[in-house]
């Protein structure tokens, strides 16, 4: 959801203005959270409508002002503040979680969440402070993706609408240099895997994968690799441990699952 008009007074205010500020920002959202549904949470032709006004933006302001950034400064899943009962559960991490990868990958420097508490269904953490699932992803994303980005390259044999792939360079706050998360999304309701490419010794990989809690999709809660994520008491975070798979050439994607999977010793030439 964009607003076309705002974009072109962005254009304008560019062609006078530019040297006043440090980017041009702008919105979306998918949806209207008023009409909005699960099926359109998970529907991958609605997760791509945002490479799309992406695209529209940059080139509108590289037209008056070809060297300033563009940042993605307001955004959520839905408009309206948010889907009721949708927009602060697991499912939501779906449009989330994407919108991280794909912005990244093309080229947009911030992405800044609408909103961390209250106004409305879209919020990070609840009335108690609790965090929400995409409070957890949030904090995931920040703690093992770098914002080095790499190229995921498919075989025609393999690409699918349901399971998408961003991958950077790890955060090295965690891991050597190096290493590289891959961000992975299974949007079906079947398991799905990921070929890695065949390498000798096999990849020592760190698993970090999220499932809903209790309520399915519609859960306010997430596991991580089993076990749920909650505050240890109001001031501490738990230990966000990974799983360290045995060596295999496939990673394997749980039904409706996100996944960070780490390749630490990967000796990415990029992430060196």
């Amino acid at each position: 959801y964009v607003c076309v008009d705002c974009t072109i007074c962005c254009c304008r205010f560019l062609q006078s203005g530019a040297e006043a500020v440090d980017a041009c920002t702008w919105h979306h959202y998918y949806v209207n959270g008023r009409d909005t549904s699960l099926e359109d949470f998970l529907d991958p032709e609605i997760l791509d409508t945002l490479a799309l006004k992406t695209k529209e933006v940059l080139q509108k302001v590289k037209l008056v002002s070809p060297e300033k950034p563009v940042w993605l400064g307001e955004t959520s899943s839905a408009y309206g503040g948010g889907a009721v009962g949708l927009s602060d559960t697991f499912a939501a991490g779906f449009m989330w979680l994407d919108k991280l990868g794909l912005a990244a990958t093309l080229g947009l420097d911030v992405v800044m969440r609408q909103v961390l508490i209250g106004s409305g269904s879209y919020h990070l953490v609840d009335d108690n402070l609790d965090p929400l699932p995409d409070y957890w992803l949030s904090l995931l994303y920040k703690t093992l993706v770098g914002p080095e980005v790499l190229r995921v390259e498919f075989s025609s044999l393999a690409r699918s609408k349901t399971v998408r792939l961003y991958l950077h360079c790890s955060t090295r706050l965690r891991y050597q240099r190096g290493a590289v998360t891959l961000m992975s999304l299974n949007l079906s309701e079947k398991p799905a895997s990921v070929c890695l490419p065949p390498l000798t010794p096999p990849l020592t990989v760190d698993a970090f994968i999220l499932q809903p809690g209790e309520g399915g999709l519609y859960s306010r809660s997430v596991q991580l690799n089993g076990a749920l994520l909650k505050m240890e008491d109001d001031q501490t975070l738990p230990d966000l441990s990974a799983s360290r798979l045995p060596p295999s050439d496939r990673l394997q994607l749980p039904a409706f699952s996100l996944a960070f999977f780490v390749l630490t010793d990967a000796k990415a030439a990029a992430c060196l």
